[in-house]
């Protein structure tokens, strides 16, 4: 297999780019590396408290030092609540990992929890304003976790949204621990995500009532375990699984099964074999390197996933001194081809990609086609091909892998690399006088990737919300919904316009939106700019359109720009809603004031604004 030459450029300027940031976090995490655990510098008082509420029998382990036959110590960090669905799952976790890792000759603690955010339950609301900030204060929150010099290795436990990418630079700063990421897995399939998402325009242009719409979104968010659809939660899973911190097959098998049970306690016996103390030492911070970010990205675009990877992606590899730009992005994006459809971007969910070959398939087709690098590290050793492989149980309940079918069980679905859904990954980058942008396009139908239309400006989801049903938008309109970035409200997700947005689009209008807010993993069949850069509260050029002015979204020829000669000389507006206040926002007036730009990452660790 040879590689395709576009992943072979990327990865080169990549390196070239990030030699210097690299080298230095390289030097600072094998500077961090102890030949025997860490808590052996620890004074006795100090050790004292770092064993105090444990088993006598995992108090004398941890007592020993290398020469006594010392064990390893793994950190377990979860961040379980029993609001969230796809984290429910997560209550019974730390006691069959505790186990298991007792079964490979190790102790495990559970070093600290992190808060997880329901975004689900956040959309349209101030809470969402907090949202990605979180992510950053998740990795805080597993940077104190690991704080302690206890531990030898970690087991991060999360599924959505900010949490995993949260989990994963709270981990990078601690890079030379090795690290294994532990799913929790989809809840089984309710109604379809093509009804719900019916129910929901048809509630938006008031043909049903509150009733009707609750009981179909119950039936599709029904049980423990994530969304089925491909929003950010479940790309999240796909990542972890490619960069190789899942086990081969892990990432969408459902909670509550013999398989998910196994595949847990696996990752626990795993990750204490990946300890310095058991010989195969594998840091994570030296396995997340330039090929294993590269193989992210490509992932990301053959299946068409959240757009939100665009900020997170970013901001992981900055955590391991990786220089990731949008560039990178887009140069990949016109060679990696489609081979997943699921909803928003299909009629499938994750539960029917998983049946018709999923993940062993998926990586086998990309690696078969030069379009990952296969010489990455993993938590199942070293080498991507691995991952073809997908977990099976024996009659005693033992764990094995087995060759993964060599067809999908549904073209429909999943693909082959020779016969996409087409022949790029969906995933545009906008650039003109309004800025750059981000645009998701596999699930825009190709006549509507170009509109040009009179601009509607808002200054929240809201008041767009309030002129649709006022019926103001009937027609041609290009809705900018801005001082939604980073800096502004902490760059909220803006799901709720599209009922409105899509509904307009129905009714045979050309519609387009134009934000500096997110859309994320549900981004649909209305063409969306997003993640404008620079933000309306930065000045950009966004804050100087005004309602009627002409914009052209064009996500084939790859310009976003407002057609109106003085845009330059006008002044930037100033927003009208205030974001700074109520349902926790004060506690966050420093990330707004200190966070990066939604190109950087939208991070508070060293940004730039």
């Amino acid at each position: 297999m040879t590689l395709h030459p576009r992943i072979t450029d990327v990865t080169e300027r990549l390196r070239e780019r990030s030699a210097q940031s690299r080298a230095a976090y390289l030097e600072r995490i094998r500077a961090a590396a102890e030949a025997g655990p860490a808590r052996g510098a620890l004074g006795c008082t100090n050790l004292a408290h770092g064993f105090a509420a444990c088993p006598a029998g995992d108090k004398l382990e941890l007592s020993r030092t290398v020469p006594d036959g010392a064990k390893p110590n793994i950190a377990i960090v979860s961040s379980y609540n029993d609001m969230l669905s796809a984290h429910q799952p997560l209550r019974d976790y730390p006691e069959l990992l505790k186990e298991a890792v007792r079964e490979a000759g190790g102790v495990a603690q559970f070093a600290g929890g992190v808060p997880a955010m329901c975004d689900g339950i956040t959309q349209g609301r101030p809470g969402m304003e907090l949202s990605l900030f979180s992510r950053d204060v998740i990795a805080m929150s597993a940077a104190v976790a690991l704080s302690h010099e206890m531990f030898d290795g970690a087991l991060m436990l999360g599924v959505c949204d900010k949490i995993v990418p949260g989990l994963l630079i709270g981990a990078l700063s601690f890079g030379h621990l090795p690290v294994a990421f532990v799913p929790a897995g989809p809840m089984a399939s309710g109604v379809s995500n093509a009804e719900k998402a019916r129910i929901r325009q048809l509630h938006a242009e008031g043909k049903v009532g509150r009733e009707e719409l609750l009981k179909a979104e119950s039936r599709a968010y029904h049980s423990p375990g994530t969304c089925t659809f491909y929003g950010t939660a479940n790309s999240n899973q796909m990542l972890m699984e490619v960069m190789g911190l899942h086990l081969p097959g892990a990432s969408f098998e459902q909670p509550g099964t013999p398989m998910r049970e196994a595949l847990t306690a696996e990752a626990g016996r795993r990750v204490v074999g990946l300890t310095r103390l058991a010989g195969d030492y594998t840091p994570v911070g030296e396995m997340i390197d330039e090929r294993a970010v590269v193989n992210a990205v490509a992932a990301l675009l053959a299946t068409g996933g959240s757009t939100n990877h665009t900020l997170h992606l970013v901001a992981v590899a900055e955590a391991a001194g990786i220089k990731l730009t949008w560039d990178d992005f887009a140069e990949l994006s016109e060679v990696v081809p489609l081979l997943a459809r699921m909803y928003p971007n299909g009629k499938a969910d994750v539960n029917r990609f998983h049946e018709v070959g999923g993940m062993p398939y998926l990586i086998g087709q990309m690696l078969d086609a030069g379009l990952l690098h296969p010489d990455v590290g993993t938590v199942a050793g070293p080498g991507l091909d691995r991952y073809r492989h997908r977990p099976e149980l024996s009659g005693d309940g033992s764990l094995a892998w087995g060759e993964a079918p060599a067809e999908s069980g549904d073209t429909e679905v999943l693909r082959p690399a020779k016969d996409p859904f087409a022949d790029d990954g969906g995933l545009r980058m906008l650039d003109g006088n309004l800025g750059r942008s981000v645009m998701k396009v596999s699930a825009v139908a190709p006549e509507r990737r170009v509109v040009e239309a009179p601009a509607r400006v808002f200054d929240s989801q809201a008041a767009l919300q309030q002129a649709f049903t006022d019926g103001e938008l009937d027609g041609d309109v290009v809705a900018v919904v801005r001082f939604q970035g980073p800096g502004a409200n902490g760059m909220p997700e803006l799901h709720k316009l599209t009922p409105a947005l899509g509904v307009l689009q129905d009714r045979g209008h050309k519609v387009a939106l134009v934000t500096d807010g997110r859309m994320s993993g549900a981004s649909g069949k209305v063409p969306a700019a997003i993640h404008v850069s620079p933000e309306a509260a930065a000045g950009g050029p966004i804050a100087r359109v005004r309602d009627g002015d002409t914009v052209r979204v064009d996500a084939e020829s790859g310009t976003l720009e407002v057609l109106a000669a003085d845009l330059e000389q006008r002044a930037p507006a100033a927003p009208t809603v205030d974001s700074s206040v109520g349902t926790g926002r004060e506690l966050f007036a420093a990330f707004r004031a200190a966070v990066g730009p939604a190109e950087r990452g939208a991070s508070v660790f060293g940004g730039d604004r």
